[in-house]
């Protein structure tokens, strides 16, 4: 582990990673407490303990943050995996903290563009800039270990 910390690709992948799952714990805090506001339960026994079955039901704010949850799960889980893999194939510091920069920043964008409901094209563009540098380290990956295939 210690070999791993000093390796600086892998520390500032874990910088930013961690950074990451950080802003995905406070999209699903954002997510119940929008619940309780709105009185929008997902399970029945949630809604009879907050006022009654009435309130098993969906509310369409709730559902926003939801989804932009969702969408978090879909992209930065796979980020994990790759900036894991691609910070030990070697690259330069300089060239994997823009990778992991720039998909950190795409992605609070887009979070806040999710829960601000900001114009279109907004969400979708930090989306498309947060898949630049993965499919950048998945293509850097392959070419290291498409000997080893």
């Amino acid at each position: 582990m210690t070999a791993m910390i000093r390796n600086e690709v892998f520390s500032c992948f874990v910088f930013y990673g961690v950074l990451l799952v950080l802003k995905m714990y406070v999209i699903a805090i954002i997510t119940g407490q929008v619940r309780l506001r709105k009185k929008a339960f997902a399970n029945p026994e949630d809604a009879l303990r907050h006022g009654g079955l009435q309130f098993h039901r969906e509310d369409p704010y709730v559902e926003r943050c939801r989804r932009a949850h969702m969408n978090d799960l879909e992209n930065i889980l796979p980020f994990l995996f790759l900036g894991a893999v691609y910070s030990m194939t070697g690259p330069s510091l300089a060239v994997a903290r823009l990778h992991f920069l720039v998909f950190f920043m795409a992605r609070v964008l887009h979070s806040v563009a999710y829960l601000l409901a900001l114009r279109a094209p907004t969400r979708s563009l930090a989306y498309v800039v947060a898949q630049v540098p993965c499919v950048s380290m998945a293509v850097q990956i392959l070419m290291a270990v498409a000997g080893y295939a």
